[in-house]
């Protein structure tokens, strides 16, 4: 303005005015960012959607897409969907007892294998799992950051049940020191004493003593784990599984993906396309004359 005030006047007062309007646009528009910051800040997962407010930002997508997460659970033999639900959770973690019962449920089986991929990983899911009597199958997350620094991780540290002690790759043994409740979970603590003088210690730990974690239920993991060791194939089966009706109902559904808003809307939108992909394959694997006859059978 300082700059338009040196122009000819009739320029200058143009400049001014069109200055002003911007200005009050900026802040009608920071008294809006105002109120939403307002509204966001008592929303209980600090989200808030501008275009449709039950929608939320995806982790599992890695690139904060705001949208919706789809839960589906596809039988291995002829890949139609079993059972699917629509949520706003951003993630996949506490998705995978709850579709393993719906997806028992619905095939009226007492034995259930689910497989599922790291995204799944999670010591209560797979507890629940086991307690109703369903064998999962889901790699554990590669999160550790003594590997990633090219220390020991904790695989390298065996348990012996019966001593109740974890065994390091120097061969002393790592006692039981305290418990504790973290993140909701009983976890056990264990270090060895001969940490300070260890030879191997720049390979293991920059601190004074390598702590390693237990938690109560760890057997659980360990017993999923020396299954998924003796059936290597499991994640290959898992892509060509469940992928499958992924990447044809979004061939079909093309870029635009979900036409409605709205967590119900949205879960009707998946409903009719669900139902219209298990109808065009059963069709295929038995035609269309075998399904008429079986539906009025």
């Amino acid at each position: 303005m300082d700059a338009a005030d040196r122009q000819a006047p009739a320029v200058a007062a143009l400049k001014k005015e069109r200055l002003q309007e911007k200005i009050a646009t900026l802040r009608a528009r920071v008294k809006a960012l105002e109120t939403i910051g307002v509204e966001l800040a008592q929303a209980p997962d600090q989200q808030f959607s501008l275009t449709d407010p039950d929608s939320r930002a995806m982790k599992t997508r890695g690139t904060g897409v705001v949208g919706y997460n789809v839960q589906t659970a596809v039988e291995t033999q002829h890949h139609l969907i079993v059972t699917h639900e629509v949520t706003n959770v951003g993630t996949d973690r506490g998705q995978l007892s709850r579709m393993a019962k719906q997806a028992r449920r619905v095939l009226r089986v007492e034995y259930l294998t689910a497989i599922a991929d790291r995204g799944y990983y999670s010591g209560e899911q797979i507890l629940a799992c086991h307690q109703a009597g369903i064998v999962p199958l889901v790699p554990k997350t590669q999160t550790s950051n003594a590997k990633a620094d090219g220390r020991f991780d904790k695989a390298a540290f065996v348990y012996d049940p019966h001593a109740d002690e974890y065994v390091c790759p120097a061969g002393e043994r790592l006692i039981y020191r305290f418990s504790r409740e973290e993140a909701g979970m009983l976890m056990h603590r264990y270090w060895s004493s001969a940490c300070p003088g260890c030879q191997l210690k720049p390979n293991c730990t920059p601190s004074d003593y390598r702590r390693v974690g237990r938690w109560e239920h760890e057997e659980e993991l360990e017993t999923m784990q020396a299954r998924l060791d003796e059936a290597p194939d499991s994640m290959r089966i898992r892509r060509r599984t469940v992928e499958h009706p992924f990447g044809t109902l979004k061939a079909w559904m093309g870029a635009t993906h979900f036409l409605t808003k709205g967590l119900e809307r949205v879960g009707s939108e998946m409903n009719l396309h669900v139902l219209a992909y298990n109808f065009k394959r059963v069709i295929n694997l038995i035609g269309s004359a075998a399904l008429i006859a079986a539906i009025r059978a």
